[in-house]
């Protein structure tokens, strides 16, 4: 998701004459296309920091967040009128420290989750979820609309509300994935047949619910060792978490949330972390009496 993003608006940059984007990784060669495109390779996150104005990032776990932004917290006063725009999924209670500790220094956070696949992400048609200070909303928009994202939800000043909205999102994404793995499931079991009913998926709900049905039928959902998933099981489960947990202090349940983080779990279990979020179509086959790897997929660890 990164990358795709990063290319988009370092060429949007470039195209404008505007000065470079400052990166940085882990793994910072992942960032070589970025480099190539004329942006800035840095060491560590406080490098970016200290050169820049508006700071996004795409993190995988709440933690990995924190961490950063502890590192550049230290800088104190260094950070006033620093915009940071973070566009993963956390939990909103983790927006909400993070806006508040950045304000104590005069910084703005806003929190701006997408929806999109990586595919998506390279072609800057992602759907960002935004909120925060009026002002500083206003002055990242041009580097968001038409550049990394085709549309953006105003979701008011409450970081909370743009976390909250995409954990709803992924409740709608993982639920339509635990129900298409359970009808394919069935289709093998019955004898339909696969492509037979995702012929009928895609005719009926068209080519999102499509999508997902070709994750798995493809084999997709175990890729081989060497290859990244699309929507990696951890991050799935870690997101499911969140979801469930909110849902709970709330009164209320999610159950077919519950049956897919229990199936991922296993299967995450069973097949180690190369996996889909729509490995919870292995696990249901084995449930089934199948394999847990298809045709398609990898046969093993």
């Amino acid at each position: 998701m990164g990358i795709g993003m990063s290319l988009n608006l370092q060429k949007y940059l470039k195209s404008n004459n505007i000065s470079p984007l400052h990166y940085s990784n882990r793994t910072l060669s992942k960032g070589d296309p970025l480099r190539d495109e004329g942006a800035v390779p840095e060491e560590n996150f406080e490098d970016v920091v200290h050169n820049s104005d508006i700071i996004f990032t795409m993190i995988s776990m709440d933690n990995v967040l924190t961490e950063l932004l502890n590192t550049v917290l230290v800088a104190g006063d260094a950070l006033k009128g620093k915009i940071f725009v973070d566009t993963s999924t956390i939990h909103p209670d983790t927006s909400e420290w993070a806006a508040s500790r950045l304000s104590e220094y005069g910084a703005a956070f806003i929190a701006a989750p997408v929806f999109g696949a990586s595919a998506v992400a390279a072609t800057g048609k992602l759907i960002f979820a935004v909120s925060g200070p009026t002002a500083a909303v206003q002055t990242i928009t041009p580097f968001i609309k038409d550049v990394m994202g085709r549309s953006i939800i105003d979701m008011g000043e409450d970081v909370r509300k743009s976390s909250l909205l995409k954990i709803s999102g992924n409740i709608l994404v993982i639920s339509f994935m635990e129900v298409i793995a359970e009808a394919q499931v069935f289709a093998e079991v019955t004898g339909i047949g696969n492509q037979q009913l995702e012929e009928f998926i895609g005719n009926m709900f068209g080519p999102v619910l499509e999508s997902y049905s070709k994750r798995i039928t493809t084999g997709a959902y175990a890729p081989p060792l060497d290859t990244s998933p699309g929507f990696a099981a951890a991050l799935a489960s870690k997101d499911m978490k969140h979801a469930l947990s909110i849902a709970a202090s709330h009164g209320t349940r999610l159950p077919t949330l519950e049956v897919a983080s229990s199936r991922l779990e296993s299967a995450r279990e069973y097949a180690g972390e190369c996996l889909d979020s729509s490995a919870i179509y292995g696990t249901g086959r084995l449930e089934a009496g199948l394999p847990f790897w298809s045709e398609k997929s990898r046969q093993g660890n």
